[in-house]
C-alpha cells in the first residue's frame, strides 16, 4: 500500500556568522548550506502493518511523513501511496489518508467536536450512514460519547486527542500516519490511544506509520521497525531483530544473600564488565556466547538468592544506532 523507492529531500539554508560582524557581513553575503533531510529512503508498508519510525530530533521522521501525505515534494526520488503520487494531491488519494500529529489539531477551539465532524464529514464527501456509523464506533471505543458536545477548549489534553483520532479516521482511511500521538499524555492516556490503535488496527486493517519518542509506544503497536539517523534509514526490521543484530552482550544479575565483606571487581572483570558490585547486588554485562559460563560461576563463587538474565532494553540500543555512526547499517 505504501512504496517509496530512494526518496530523498533537501532543504536550503543560510549559514549565519556568529557575532555582529558577522551578522553585518550576511546583509551583503550569505553562504548557503544545503540540508539533506531525508537521504535515499526505500521501504515497503503492506496492509494491517504499523511500522515504527524512530529516530533523534531532525532525523527526518516528519519530513518523511509530510512527503507521502501530500505536504511536501521531494527532491528526488519516487513513492506510491494506494497507487498515488502523494504530493500530486489527487483527491482520490486524499480521501484515503490520515495524518494525525500530536503537536498541532485540526478541531476548532471554540466549537464542541461533533461540529467540527460534521464541516470534516462534507469535505471528506462522506456518505450520512457511513460516518453517523464511523463516528458511533469511534466515540464508544475511545469512551467519549459524552464530550462531543463540548467546546474543545474546555476538554483535557487526553480527551482532544482522542477527538483528534476520530477527526482523521472517521472517513475510513487506507493509510495511517501517526506522528507522536502520545506527546504530553498523562499515563492512562497514553495507555488508552495505544488500546485503541490495536483495535482499530485489527477492525480495519490501514497500513499505518507511527513516530514516537516513547519506546512504550514502539514496543506496544509495532513489531516492525525503521531506524532514522540524519535522513538515512539504519535499520528496517523486527524490532527483535535489533537486539540479535546490535546487542553483543545480555544482562547477568544477581542478588546476594548477607555476605560477610565487598565482593571484589577484581574477581568478576574476567566474566564480563562490572556495572555493579557491592555486598548486595552484582550486575555485569556478558558477551552473549558466555552467560551460562558467568552464571554457573557467580552461583559457584557467591551465595546467590535470585539471579537474572535479561536482554539489553530496546531503548538502550536504539540510542546508540542513533548516535553512533559505527552502528550502521
Amino acid at each position: 500500500m505504501i512504496e517509496v523507492d530512494a526518496l530523498s529531500k533537501t532543504f536550503t539554508t543560510h549559514r549565519k556568522d556568529p557575532g555582529l560582524w558577522g551578522s553585518i557581513r550576511s546583509l551583503f553575503r550569505r553562504e548557503k548550506v544545503l540540508k539533506h533531510a531525508v537521504r535515499e529512503a526505500t521501504f515497503r508498508v503492506g496492509e494491517g502493518e504499523i511500522v515504527g519510525l524512530v529516530g533523534a530530533n531532525g532525523a527526518g521522521k516528519t519530513t518523511l511523513i509530510k512527503m507521502l501525505a501530500g505536504i511536501i515534494h521531494p527532491t528526488r526520488g519516487d513513492a506510491r501511496v494506494l497507487g498515488f503520487r502523494p504530493w500530486e494531491r489527487d483527491n482520490r488519494f486524499r480521501r484515503q489518508i490520515a495524518l494525525i500529529m500530536g503537536q498541532k489539531a485540526q478541531l476548532w477551539w471554540d466549537l464542541p467536536a461533533a461540529d467540527s465532524f460534521l464541516l470534516l464529514k462534507e469535505i471528506y464527501g462522506v456518505p450520512d450512514d457511513r460516518c453517523r456509523a464511523n463516528l458511533d464506533y469511534l466515540a464508544r471505543v475511545l469512551d467519549v460519547t459524552g464530550q462531543l458536545t463540548i467546546p474543545v477548549r474546555r476538554l483535557s489534553l487526553g480527551e482532544r486527542m482522542k477527538m483528534e483520532l476520530i477527526a482523521a479516521l472517521r472517513h475510513g482511511p487506507r493509510v495511517v500516519s501517526l506522528d507522536a500521538p502520545t506527546i504530553g499524555l498523562d499515563l492512562t492516556a497514553q495507555r488508552a490511544i495505544r488500546d485503541f490503535i490495536l483495535a482499530y488496527r485489527e477492525e480495519h486493517r490501514p497500513a499505518m506509520i507511527l513516530t514516537s519518542h516513547y519506546m512504550e509506544d514502539i514496543e506496544r503497536l509495532c513489531k516492525r521497525l525503521i531506524i532514522l539517523r540524519e535522513g538515512e534509514i539504519v535499520y528496517d526490521g523486527s524490532l527483535a531483530g535489533v537486539v540479535e543484530k546490535y546487542a553483543d552482550h545480555k544482562v547477568v544479575t544477581a542478588h546476594l544473600r548477607k555476605t560477610n565483606g565487598a565482593v571484589s571487581r577484581e574477581g568478576l572483570e574476567a566474566l564480563g564488565r562490572v556495572d555493579a558490585c557491592d555486598d548486595v547486588t552484582i550486575r555485569l554485562r556478558v558477551p552473549r556466547g558466555r552467560v551460562a559460563e558467568a552464571a554457573a560461576e557467580l552461583l559457584r563463587r557467591y551465595p546467590v538468592a535470585d539471579l537474572a538474565i535479561e536482554e539489553v532494553e530496546i531503548g538502550t540500543l536504539i540510542e546508540k544506532i542513533q548516535t553512533d555512526k559505527k552502528a550502521g547499517p
